[in-house]
């Protein structure tokens, strides 16, 4: 556990030394422009609209840093080949690639809690009505959903070039939002092939809608689901999440080098 820390810390500061952090500027200074903009242009639905692009931005946001700087975690260490000196070392390929995981998610962390801070920041001054409770489980749920797709491009990323790996990573992403749509249209063409194959990807696909509850929180189209359904979904979350690390570990320890 200790020398996965090390690494996760590594991966930390060396993300953070690439002036990642700097996002947290532009998100500050995006929100900033849509306070001033909205008005001009949906003059009743402005705060509303203004609550969804707080939430959207910051998951668009992270979204990429999980997937660009997820992909490349592995296939840097590989092409600069500085992954002989670290598997020469007494570090296990599982620590290696946990250490990398939770380094990254301490960035995306760091990052959805500043950008929440500053995000009910702007609400507050700008007497939006809102519920805290609600917008804090949404950006908690953000960061889980992340994670997931954090697991996805590190796992990606191991086995594939890193250009391929962000396609596989957005496409992941794409279908695991649209999975549960999908399952409900094939029942009703009531084709029994597409039932299968949607019923399949379903399976096999992370189901992101479970995590995200940005509706609920912004439009309050239905209320936040009852303390044990948002643990299980925090405990599916956490499952996928783990089973993607175990591919990803067995895929790279039986790479050579």
């Amino acid at each position: 556990m200790i020398k996965t820390l090390v690494i996760a810390k590594n991966v930390f500061q060396e993300v953070v030394r690439d002036r990642i952090l700097y996002i947290i500027g532009f998100y500050t200074l995006a929100l900033a422009v849509a306070s001033r903009a909205l008005p001009e242009y949906a003059a009743n639905t402005e705060d509303k609209m203004f609550l969804d692009f707080g939430i959207a931005a910051m998951n668009v946001i992270c979204l990429i840093v999980a997937i660009f700087i997820g992909t490349g975690l592995v296939n840097k260490e590989i092409e600069k080949r500085t992954i002989l000196l670290l598997i020469s070392k007494p570090v296990s390929r599982a620590e290696f690639i946990a250490g990398k995981f939770f380094g990254l998610s301490a960035v995306l962390a760091v990052l959805i809690a500043s950008m929440t801070v500053i995000y009910l920041l702007f609400l507050q001054f700008g007497n939006v009505k809102y519920a805290v409770g609600s917008m804090l489980m949404a950006a908690i749920f953000l960061l889980l959903q992340i994670a997931v797709i954090t697991a996805v491009s590190i796992t990606f990323g191991v086995f594939t070039s890193s250009l391929l790996a962000v396609a596989l990573t957005f496409a992941v992403y794409l279908m695991g939002n649209i999975t549960q749509n999908l399952v409900q249209l094939s029942r009703m063409s009531r084709n029994i092939f597409m039932e299968g194959i949607t019923q399949g990807l379903y399976l096999v696909l992370p189901d992101l809608s479970r995590l995200d509850l940005k509706n609920e929180a912004v439009y309050g189209l239905q209320a936040i689901p009852n303390a044990s359904t948002l643990m299980g979904n925090a405990v599916y979350g956490v499952i996928y999440i783990t089973m993607l690390l175990a591919i990803a570990i067995f895929l790279f320890s039986r790479r050579e080098f």
